[in-house]
């Protein structure tokens, strides 16, 4: 005696299935697209400490060219720098902190720093410090080449040299 067949099984997801996974995909992608759009403070320190670098290297190929300074002057009032011979200043974020190394000479009213680039290629040298909260990157110019160089400092050594 043969059997009778059997009825095939169910395949596939059935709408409850579905719908669960396509929550899921929705949160996870709003999580997503909430953490680019907004940035990350690292990434926002970043980009500040590579525009003021461009700027300096600006100044120090002017010089260059020209053969006569150029300057790239940073305010500590209001967080902005501004490049010689350039109408615009260039604003960044209120929330970092911002420190300079310069020679005496170059900083004026104590709210104003500037580095300045000379035609042979030399310059009064420096260090811009950007630090915001726990994260600081520094950007040191060289007196002699006028070469400028962005690195990170380390937490660690951060908060040993404010202690």
């Amino acid at each position: 005696m043969t059997r009778p067949p059997r009825p095939a099984a169910a395949r596939g997801f059935t709408l409850i299935e579905m719908a669960i996974v396509l929550l899921v995909a929705v949160l996870g992608f709003a999580v997503l697209g909430n953490n680019i759009a907004s940035g990350n403070h690292a990434t926002k320190l970043q980009a500040v400490a590579r525009d003021i670098a461009s700027a300096l290297r600006y100044a120090h190929g002017q010089a260059l060219l020209t053969g006569k300074t150029a300057a790239v002057t940073i305010s500590l009032a209001d967080n902005s720098y501004r490049v010689d011979h350039r109408d615009k200043t260039y604003a960044f974020a209120e929330d970092i902190d911002v420190s300079l190394v310069v020679a005496e000479e170059e900083f004026a009213d104590g709210e104003q720093g500037s580095i300045r680039f000379f035609g042979d290629g030399s310059s009064t040298g420096g260090r811009i410090t950007l630090e915001w909260g726990n994260l600081s990157k520094k950007i040191d110019v060289n007196w002699i080449t006028g070469e400028v160089a962005i690195s990170a400092v380390e937490p660690d050594l951060l908060d040993h040299a404010t202690a």
